[in-house]
Parts: C-alpha cells; sequence; structure tokens
C-alpha cells in the first residue's frame, strides 16, 4: 500500500514553496521519496525550505523566481531539468490575494497583479512544463480555493481567478490526457497559514466560520499536501481534470 503514495525517482517543482501550503507540499513531496525544488521569489527563504528537506536526506534545491516573469519562469523550468534530468510532477502554490472588499473598489493594480499571478503565471507555467511531463506521463496540481466554487463578500477579485485556475486544470486535463498527463486542482477552506492570518485572528469571524464547517476546526497545511502527494502518485493515476476540495466540508454545511 505503501508504494501506492510513493514518488519515488519523480523529480518535483513547486512554486509558492518557501511557505504555507507550498512548502508543506514540499516537505510531503520530499518525505515520499520525490528530488524536489523550491521556488518563490523570496530567495532567502527558498534556501532555507530546500536546506531544511536537505538535512533530512531530501535531494532538494532552491530555484527562487517571480512567476510574474515569462523569463524567470522558463528559466526556471530549465534549471529544474538540467539539476536533475526531468521533470514528473508541479504544484503551482504561488498566489496573492492584494484585494479584501467589494470587487469594484479593487484598483486596476490589484485586479492585474491578482491575475497575473493566481492565473496568467499557471497558464504560463503549464505551456513551458508541457513537454517535460510528457516524457514521463507525469502530473500537474494547480493550488485553488473554495473562493473559486462560491460567492464571497469580501475576496470576490481572488475568487474569479481561483475559478479561473480550476477551470484552467480541466481544459488541460482534457487536451493533455492523450498525452499522458494529469492535470487537477486542489480548493482548500481555511487553512492555518501566514495567509490566512488576518482571518484566524479575528474571534468573531472564525466563530461564525467554523459554526459552518462540519468538522469545526481550521485545516492543517499538511492536510493539503498529502492530497497533492496523492495525485502526483500511482494512487492518483486515474485521477484528472478534477478540483478537490479540501475545506473540512465548509461549501456543503448547512450550518447546523
Amino acid at each position: 500500500m505503501a508504494d501506492l503514495f510513493s514518488l519515488r525517482g519523480q523529480v518535483a517543482l513547486i512554486t509558492g514553496g518557501s511557505s504555507g501550503i507550498g512548502r508543506a507540499t514540499a516537505r510531503a513531496m520530499g518525505e515520499a521519496g520525490a528530488a524536489v525544488v523550491v521556488s518563490s521569489e523570496n530567495g532567502a527563504a527558498c534556501r532555507e525550505a530546500a536546506q531544511e528537506l536537505q538535512d533530512q536526506g531530501v535531494r532538494a534545491q532552491a530555484v527562487p523566481c517571480d512567476v510574474q516573469d515569462r523569463d524567470q519562469l522558463a528559466a526556471l523550468v530549465a534549471e529544474t531539468v538540467r539539476q536533475f534530468g526531468g521533470l514528473d510532477a508541479v504544484v503551482h502554490a504561488a498566489g496573492v490575494a492584494p484585494h479584501s472588499g467589494p470587487m469594484g473598489e479593487a484598483s486596476q493594480d490589484e485586479w492585474d497583479l491578482t491575475m497575473q499571478v493566481n492565473l496568467g503565471a499557471a497558464w504560463h507555467l503549464s505551456t513551458l512544463v508541457r513537454e517535460h511531463l510528457m516524457v514521463r506521463g507525469g502530473s500537474l496540481t494547480l493550488i485553488s480555493s473554495i473562493a473559486g466554487v462560491r460567492g464571497n463578500r469580501s475576496l470576490g477579485v481572488y475568487g474569479v481567478s481561483k475559478a479561473g485556475l480550476t477551470q484552467l486544470a480541466r481544459n488541460l486535463a482534457v487536451e493533455w490526457g492523450p498525452q499522458n498527463i494529469r492535470v487537477n486542482s486542489i480548493s482548500p477552506g481555511l487553512i492555518r497559514t501566514a495567509f490566512a492570518r488576518p482571518m484566524l485572528e479575528r474571534p468573531g469571524v472564525m466563530e461564525r466560520r467554523l459554526a459552518l464547517t462540519p468538522l469545526r476546526r481550521v485545516g492543517e497545511v499538511h492536510e493539503v499536501a498529502g492530497v497533492a502527494v496523492m495525485l502526483a502518485s500511482r494512487a492518483g493515476a486515474f485521477i484528472t481534470g478534477q478540483n478537490i476540495v479540501v475545506d473540512g466540508g465548509t461549501t456543503i454545511g448547512d450550518g447546523s
């Protein structure tokens, strides 16, 4: 059974890999046996995350990259292949939410940044990794959000970008399936990360939110990372074009 979830022999690339869900995914994939490239725009944090993995005996390298820059994305993919000889699993966890509040109050810069990082970068990255994933029958996993599967009063711009990301996964799954490439998205709910800290630090908001969540708790990063490992492993070999919701039941609960 353990071999079903093994990533031995795989090379995994994680954007947004120096913090939060991305860092937990890099750790989980390394522990499952993959060689890991940790990437984000924060070079020092990337090196720290990669060193942590190396200290655990994982083959890991830090390759900083600003995902808004197409040239840097191309260099990231090329360096990954140069260092490890190929590419099997890509997880795009980089994401931003610069605007909170009604969508009509978002600035053009906030809209552009959100779409460029959360959606545009995923599209550009996908075009760069396709030829490498095709060689090995690999997988691409896009970290989306439940903000992209329902309406939201304060994260509308972010939600639109994540809805697009989930649809990107579906479209690529249809296009790339005949080439033996699997593409899925994961939509976390409220997960204990620095990204979610503004909400986690508001007791009144949290009380209402947890009352709407059947499991009555906040999720942990490893609970999302585990799904990413499954999707990259033999256990997920017949799953493609899916959006897997990891939210403790928030989106299906009736509040009772």
